[in-house]
Parts: structure tokens; C-alpha cells; sequence
């Protein structure tokens, strides 16, 4: 993985290093192999996955994951989801963008190729979340809504919220039509007569907009598309490409 200047190791983000006694946190790349089971070559995803999580300390059969669908749909997951999505992508939690809890031991994980991986972590309610953000569902304000289903089921309060933008395609490479400027007033670059998505900095200023911090927002700044040597990339590799994953869990 290449070092950024947000990333203290190749697993950790900054607040799980900060938090290291309350969080497992991170994300995989492409070295970790794909960890779909559903796109891609699937055959040795599970070992993907394990590998992988017991690197952070997380038991795989453990983690909870979703069937994404571009949406604004957000699950609070409980004991009771434990293990939903990890052997078998059928017991995945159906149409399902953003998962939150504030269970112990309940790793909760989205996968991406291109859309943002939003990390939230609340250390005043000990409460986590984690959105998959393409541009529908940034269109549908999934990043703020994810704050209010937190604050409705937690009583997190927006200032006390940490929050990290994981690799996503950037607005160097995300090309889109015109009419996108009816989807996104803000956060559409102009170069020539080519159009660009700022999907990271659109979420950013929702999440202020929303009272969060702005110092405990971490960028990441990976681009999925130019570090595609490093990371998976729809727009770079089409329907055949891997997923990494993202993935939080409260210790």
C-alpha cells in the first residue's frame, strides 16, 4: 500500500491508532486480494478476508456485511446480524448502503471499486458506521443521513464524531455527463468542456454542513483509478474487477 500522510500503518487509520483500545479499523488493497463474494473471481475471497481481518484482529466468520444497491439505505446491525454476509454473500442484509452499530465484537464492512468508504466513529456514545458512498447515493445524502441515524439511535452528537474518507475514484479521474450538474450543484469541476465528480469533497461539506468537526475529517486522498496498480477500479477494469473492503469494529 503507499504511504500517505494519513496513514500511520498499512491497516490502521488514524483514529483507530488514536482509539487503539476501542477500535479495529481499515481497509484492504489489492495485494489483499478480492474480498467480493459476489464480482470478480471469488474462488479464494473467504481466505482473502480472513487473512486479512485477523490482521487487525477481527474473526471473520464474525463480520457483517450488506447486498449494496447505490442507495441511502442504512441498517443498524445487532447480535443477532452477526455473521450475516460473512461466509456467504445470500445472508449479506439486503439493500443495504450504510451500517451502524454499537455492538462490541460486531465488525460491520463495505466493499468498493471506486465509490467512497466513510468511516464514522463517535468515542463519546462508543458507536461506529460505515457508508458506501457512489453517486447515487451521495446524490441521496447518505453521508448526513447516516449522522441523524446515529444521533436517532446512539444519541451521537455531531461534534463528537471522527471521521475518515477511505480510497475512492477522485474528481483527477471521475469523469461524468453534463446532466450531473442537476444532481450536484456543488462539486463538479470544469476542465474544457469535460465534467469532473468531487465525490470525497461533496461528502466532506455534507458532513460539515452536518456540524462535524472539520479537523476530525481525514481524507485519505487515494485515487482508485490513478493507484489502480494498488487498488480496484470499475472505471479502469470494468464489471471483472475485485473489491477491497472496509471495515470497522468496536473492541
Amino acid at each position: 500500500m503507499a504511504q500517505t500522510p494519513c496513514l500511520k500503518s498499512k491497516n490502521n487509520l488514524p483514529f483507530s491508532e488514536l482509539f487503539q483500545d476501542e477500535l479495529a479499523a481499515g481497509f484492504s488493497n489489492r495485494l489483499s486480494g478480492n474480498m467480493s463474494l459476489n464480482y470478480a473471481e471469488t474462488r479464494e475471497s473467504l481466505a482473502n478476508r480472513r487473512s486479512y481481518l485477523e490482521s487487525l484482529g477481527i474473526e471473520y466468520s464474525s463480520l457483517v456485511s450488506a447486498k449494496q444497491i447505490h442507495s441511502a439505505n442504512i441498517k443498524r446491525a445487532g447480535l443477532l446480524h452477526k455473521g450475516n454476509g460473512a461466509l456467504t454473500y445470500e445472508t449479506s442484509l439486503a439493500d443495504t448502503d450504510a451500517i451502524i452499530t454499537n455492538e462490541k465484537k460486531l465488525p460491520i464492512a463495505i466493499f468498493s471499486a471506486d465509490c467512497l468508504s466513510i468511516f464514522f466513529y463517535d468515542p463519546a456514545s462508543r458507536s461506529i458506521g460505515l457508508v458506501h458512498a457512489g453517486w447515487r447515493g451521495t446524490a441521496e445524502n447518505i453521508a448526513s443521513k447516516t449522522v441523524a441515524a446515529m444521533r436517532a439511535e446512539f444519541n451521537s452528537r455531531p461534534e463528537d464524531m471522527h471521521i475518515f474518507l477511505g480510497p475512492a475514484i477522485r474528481s483527477c479521474c471521475y469523469q461524468v455527463q453534463e446532466d450531473f450538474q442537476d444532481k450536484f450543484p456543488q462539486g463538479l469541476l470544469r476542465q474544457g468542456g469535460n465534467f469532473f465528480l468531487d465525490l470525497a469533497g461533496i461528502n466532506k461539506q455534507e458532513l460539515i454542513g452536518c456540524r462535524i468537526d472539520p479537523a476530525k475529517i481525514t481524507d485519505c486522498s487515494i485515487c482508485t483509478a490513478c493507484q489502480n496498480g494498488e487498488y480496484f477500479s470499475f472505471r479502469k477494469e470494468g464489471s471483472c474487477c475485485g473489491r477491497i473492503m472496509s471495515v470497522m469494529m468496536l473492541k
